[in-house]
């Protein structure tokens, strides 16, 4: 149940630091500070579903989705915005459950993989949907490839760092046993 309860918490964090902490620039480049968590909620995710499968993982989602935009209604957020925030979560974490539930990989690679495209679906979604001129206005259409972009790279390398964790504990695991 831990695992479910990190989960939870990692998603209502990232929307706070999200709302209250001003986005990282990088170059060109545009990160939300809550997109660090987000790149970990995926890791939580498969974490949860490794232990308690599939249909207690959607039972999660559901909880995480509702939370989620509670959080965010709460913090003041536009409608566009927790909706875009409902969405992208949505269809990121129900394409990172799919994904890693068909590979038949070593569980750090279905986490990598799975993560990988979420994070990206994560973001495009987002942005696109909630930050660009198409939603609340926030971006403009030449910083959106750059904010979508640098919501990629950290996500990625969150999910890099999460992958090869769990490889190095998986194989502690496998010796020490």
């Amino acid at each position: 149940m831990i695992r479910i309860l990190l989960y939870l918490v990692a998603i209502v964090c990232a929307n706070v630091i999200t709302a209250s902490v001003a986005p990282l620039t990088f170059g060109v480049f545009i990160v939300p500070m809550g997109t660090l968590l987000i790149g970990a909620t995926f890791i939580l995710r498969d974490i949860v579903q490794n232990k308690f499968g599939r249909k207690k993982t959607y039972a999660a989602i559901a909880a995480a989705l509702i939370l989620s935009a509670v959080v965010s209604a709460a913090l003041g957020d536009t409608l566009l915005i927790t909706l875009a925030s409902a969405i992208s979560f949505a269809v990121s974490e129900t394409t990172d459950t799919e994904i890693y539930s068909r590979l038949n990989l070593p569980m750090s690679w279905r986490v990598f993989y799975s993560g990988l495209v979420g994070g990206i679906l994560d973001s495009a979604i987002f942005v696109i949907i909630g930050l660009s001129p198409l939603g609340a206005g926030m971006l403009p259409w030449e910083a959106v490839p750059a904010a979508i972009l640098g919501q990629i790279i950290v996500k990625t390398i969150i999910q890099g760092i999460g992958a090869g964790a769990l490889s190095g504990f998986m194989k502690k695991r496998t010796f020490s046993a």
